[in-house]
């Protein structure tokens, strides 16, 4: 069942938003890390260097202070750190958690590689994975500060179980030790918690595991949290309208990449948690125009009214130039703001609101 959108969306609104209507602005996380930042990390690496961690960890901070700045600048409601101390997604946390090891890089596609680790023994909490990471980026943004979190599928499902008699059995303990780090979160202020499954677009079968796992996730977590769930571009169909019983709070996916060929899965039976829908494309370096996302946020409309849209990216921005990243940022929220007083001036028709566009 859906958690409490309408009781925690509204402390997101800026004391001096303009409009009547809101559309929520965000980002889904990753974000592209400046390029002597990796020369940073290849100085810490290399063991003739005189480059120390504490001078690594200086260069964190710098570039976790630089990357909320620009999401700033370009006006979004929430921001992040653009993960600016994570490696992947799934190995910076198997090397947070007791249980996994790691092996040696998996060929995943092409020539790209992955740390694949192995769950070799019991999953176990050993100290918080991202209250740090959240009290640092709090302290460095003006804004309020949402924190990606990889879901427990996707930490369960992309590693070699060979400790647990099966994947479910090996989720759902996962599932505990994220509950424990969101509890953590929640006692340092964190008040926007993203749930990151993309293994679930790849087996959409399993969708009734990832909705026990989220049960367990939120729950003791008050309403005032806002709990919401990134699902990567896959066939929608095939866990909808399953996804409505999820106790989430906002669902977040990937459409515009595929110029929206699969909203329309969203509309019968009615969506019920928030939308979050990606309106620039993570795959394009090419900048959007502000016309364009406005006609991809009008899209959102068609599911959900806009005192339930969010818009982002449609996935993490790390693999864009810089400048690309920021352009799109920059362009979805003056479309976003465009949408808004468009709407207080009742020039968009809410039973048709791509007419005209």
């Amino acid at each position: 069942m859906v958690r409490n959108p309408d009781v925690n969306r509204e402390q997101f609104r800026p004391d001096d938003h303009a409009s009547d209507h809101f559309l929520l602005t965000s980002v889904v996380g990753s974000y592209p890390k400046p390029k002597w930042l990796n020369r940073a990390k290849d100085l810490a690496d290399d063991p003739d260097s005189k480059f120390t961690e504490e001078q690594l960890e200086e260069a964190f901070d710098d570039a976790c202070r630089v990357i909320v700045d620009e999401h700033e600048r370009a006006g979004l409601d929430t921001v992040v750190d653009g993960e600016m101390r994570r490696t992947e997604m799934v190995e910076y946390f198997a090397e947070l958690i007791d249980g996994y090891e790691f092996n040696g890089p998996v060929k995943v596609w092409g020539h790209n590689y992955f740390d694949k680790p192995s769950v070799v023994s019991e999953v176990e909490y050993a100290d918080t994975w991202l209250v740090d990471e959240f009290e640092f980026t709090e302290a460095a943004a003006s804004r309020p500060v949402k924190v990606p979190i990889t879901g427990p599928y996707t930490l369960g499902d992309w590693a070699f179980n060979e400790a647990y008699p099966s994947l479910e059995e090996l989720v759902y303990d996962l599932a505990d030790l994220v509950n424990t780090e969101v509890e953590h979160l929640v006692d340092a202020g964190a008040r926007y918690i993203q749930i990151d499954e993309p293994a679930l677009a790849t087996k959409p079968r399993d969708h009734a595991i990832v909705g026990e796992a989220l049960e367990r996730i939120v729950a003791g977590v008050p309403d005032e949290v806002r709990v919401g769930l990134h699902v990567c571009y896959g066939d929608y169909s095939r866990i909808y309208p399953e996804l409505n019983s999820f106790p989430i709070d906002e669902l977040d996916v990937e459409l515009c990449n595929g110029e929206y060929e699969q909203i329309d899965v969203f509309t019968e039976p009615e969506f019920e948690p928030d939308l979050a829908l990606g309106v620039t494309d993570v795959h394009d370096v090419e900048v959007e125009s502000v016309d364009e996302i406005k006609e991809n946020i009008l899209q959102g409309l068609k599911v959900v009214p806009p005192e339930k849209l969010t818009v982002s990216p449609d996935c993490g921005v790390k693999l864009l130039p810089r400048d690309s990243a920021y352009g799109k940022m920059e362009n979805m929220v003056e479309a976003a703001r465009e949408v808004e007083q468009e709407l207080d001036a009742g020039e968009i028709d809410l039973d048709a609101p791509l007419e005209g566009y």
